[in-house]
């Protein structure tokens, strides 16, 4: 499974950040393998956090080249006060069940 995380500060949204941003996320879950996402944001800094999941590098990499994410990667200045991304292979995913999320769809590895 793999995952991205875009952890950006803002700086000033507009129409066409909010339109955007939602088409580049219904591109994302049109991806072979996307598996979910979730969001944070930190009330005290207004840092935002988005995951995504996907079972395999394929859909991700599909992400990246499409057209909408292209584009918001020549605009994000207009946006945001800086971002960075971290892509990584889950290793190993648990917990105790008590919620849905997505990286339970792939498959855990024993616990050691």
């Amino acid at each position: 499974m793999y995952s991205a995380t875009f952890i950006f500060d803002t700086h000033q949204f507009d129409d066409d950040f909010h339109r955007l941003d939602a088409q580049i996320a219904e591109a994302a879950r049109q991806t072979a393998g996307y598996l979910g996402e979730e969001a944070w944001e930190d009330p005290k800094t207004g840092r935002v956090c988005n995951v995504y999941y996907w079972s395999d590098e394929a859909g991700l990499r599909a992400l990246i080249a499409h057209p909408l994410h292209q584009e918001a990667k020549r605009r994000y200045s207009e946006w945001l006060s800086g971002y960075q991304v971290i892509i990584s292979q889950v290793l190993r995913t648990y917990g105790d069940g008590a919620f849905g999320h997505p990286a339970r769809m792939a498959t855990p590895l024993p616990q050691e």
